[in-house]
């Protein structure tokens, strides 16, 4: 039996991908919470519930990009040069962050305050850079003969801006669902109210997203059922066997508003996972099989089937180390965190 190496290395860069944005997103949604804190002793247990598992979820960035170098050569080449100044901005954010973590920990009061601030705008610039490179990448790049021909600020619009937003509310709404599923007292409190701020936003923006993708970019719309030449005319049959994305986005938010008025202190995180579950699962139906959008698919871009078995091979062993080693970190450090208790005590 012969494996279609392209279509799995696809899934297997769609899944870190994903997981990276779930994972890392809530750590990055408590960053972007920081400012809301009462107290540096809030912020000291916001911390600790991340910190023995925030190093590991970066984890998956790490195979989604090299993946994506490595299996998928020509789109690595063409969506680079169409993203690097926010790809830069990125990784000087994860970066910021990365240090401010460490230092903040060990820091006298005034030190303290600069890597407190540093650490909330180091997670915000990265949701932010994020954002770009998702509006960027739906917007769609310049391409002729297979290379990059467009300017370096195209991803730069009032669309990417607005996936941007809702990008950092997103991850605020997973941030705000972690800290009700990991704190107890007051701070669960606050991450309730933030929660509940958090999905009125995503909402909202998701809203937006949604119709100005489809406004954009025709052959989505196309895809959703929507005719733009003829008046937004909608095409049942073309709708329904995609319906059931968005209902699951709503039973998301629907979880989140729901349980968290009621105070469940884990439903709402199910329900903010849904939500992305459901956006991710929305471009993947806008956009499959093209991995640079309408100029590129996954097999004109894959690079030769023996370095994909190759490179299939050491994954093969590799990615279920991962795997195991990540349940076996959540399983651990499981629970509520208060001041008395954190992985930096």
């Amino acid at each position: 039996m012969n494996l279609d190496l392209q279509l799995i290395w696809a899934g297997l860069i769609a899944i870190a991908v994903l997981l990276y944005v779930t994972l890392d997103g809530f750590d990055l949604g408590i960053g972007i919470l920081f400012p809301f804190a009462k107290s540096p002793g809030e912020r000291d247990v916001m911390m600790n519930t991340i910190a023995p598992v925030w190093d590991g979820n970066e984890t998956w960035l790490v195979l989604g990009g090299g993946g994506l170098l490595a299996a998928f050569p020509l789109a690595y080449s063409v969506l680079m040069p169409a993203l690097y100044l926010p790809i830069l901005l990125m990784l000087a954010g994860l970066i910021l962050r990365g240090v401010a973590f460490e230092f903040r920990f060990r820091a006298r009061e005034r030190g303290r305050k600069f890597w407190t601030q540093m650490f909330a705008g180091g997670s915000i610039l990265t949701a932010v850079a994020q954002g770009l490179v998702l509006g960027g990448f739906i917007q769609g790049v310049t391409v002729r003969d297979e290379r990059f021909a467009g300017g370096q600020f195209d991803w730069l619009t009032p669309y990417t801006l607005l996936v941007a937003a809702g990008l950092v509310a997103g991850y605020a709404l997973l941030g705000g669902a972690w800290l009700m599923m990991k704190t107890k007292d007051n701070l669960h409190g606050d991450a309730k109210r933030w929660t509940s701020v958090a999905a009125l936003a995503v909402t909202g923006l998701l809203a937006a997203v949604s119709v100005a993708t489809l406004l954009i970019h025709p052959r989505v719309a196309a895809r959703w059922g929507f005719d733009l030449h003829d008046g937004f005319a909608l095409e049942l049959a073309d709708l329904l066997p995609l319906l059931p994305i968005p209902l699951l986005g709503l039973i998301g938010l629907g979880v989140v508003f729901v349980m968290s008025r009621k105070g469940s202190h884990r439903w709402p995180f199910v329900g903010a996972l849904l939500v992305f579950l459901s956006g991710y699962l929305g471009l993947a139906a806008g956009f499959a099989p093209y991995i640079v959008p309408y100029a590129l698919n996954f097999r004109q871009a894959a690079a030769p089937d023996n370095a994909l078995g190759l490179m299939l091979v050491g994954t093969a062993v590799i990615l279920p180390l991962i795997l195991a080693y990540t349940a076996w970190v959540y399983w651990v450090f499981r629970g509520k965190i208060d001041e008395e208790a954190g992985y930096h005590h």
